[in-house]
């Protein structure tokens, strides 16, 4: 793939280090002083976005409206998401979203639902904990608003998030359901970016030839 980096962060030099190991050739790498519409984009197989809750939404457009397949892990602009969605449908465009691309983290979205599901009937206050670095913008993550969301899509029980910010922390994410006589907990903790920079690039070379919205659930069902 010919492949276009949106945001040239932690993750988007990541990003193009391991597609280039795949494979992959990085054709340039926007950012705020190099924005994405200084680039042509007939010269791209796809884009892939993790920029800034800023300037996601006018990159993502800007790409859809060429025609460019993309990809985004930009979270903390979600509130727009359905615009892009109406025009990726309306361009008849690829425009795939996750607010992680952690395999484990996936699998940790599955099993959240699957705990939510069982916990339903009984009466625990429900906390998701979220811990990330002091540079990450976005507050709550991304990922911890749709562990809520999806617990309360099925359960419609109150979701109190707590979120902190301190030193080097990937990503933490863990869910407890309290009573006065016990505490269930589960937890996610991401190690290292590795893995969601090569589940970006797995679902990028997923989305080729596809037309459509996405998400990452997509991604594992079709591997």
């Amino acid at each position: 793939m010919k492949i276009g980096i949106i945001g040239n962060g932690k993750m988007g030099k990541l990003i193009s280090t391991l597609a280039e190991k795949r494979g992959h050739k990085i054709v340039f790498r926007s950012n705020s002083s190099n924005p994405i519409d200084n680039f042509e984009l007939r010269e791209i197989d796809i884009a892939i976005d993790f920029s800034t809750p800023k300037s996601a939404y006018k990159n993502i457009s800007h790409a859809i409206n060429n025609g460019i397949p993309t990809i985004s892990g930009t979270t903390g602009w979600l509130d727009k998401i359905q615009d892009i969605q109406n025009l990726c449908n309306k361009k008849n465009g690829s425009f795939l979203h996750s607010s992680n691309f952690s395999i484990g983290m996936n699998l940790f979205f599955e099993l959240n639902k699957k705990l939510s599901t069982l916990m339903k009937s009984y009466n625990y206050d429900i906390t998701i904990h979220e811990k990330h670095h002091k540079n990450k913008i976005d507050i709550p993550s991304g990922t911890a608003i749709k562990l809520s969301n999806d617990i309360n899509n099925i359960s419609n029980n109150e979701v109190n998030i707590k979120s902190t910010r301190m030193n080097d922390i990937i990503g933490e994410h863990s869910i407890m359901y309290e009573s006065l006589n016990d505490t269930i907990e589960i937890k996610h903790i991401a190690k290292n970016r590795k893995d969601f920079a090569v589940g970006a690039i797995i679902a990028a070379e997923w989305l080729i030839n596809k037309k459509g919205v996405f998400g990452m659930t997509d991604v594992l069902k079709g591997l």
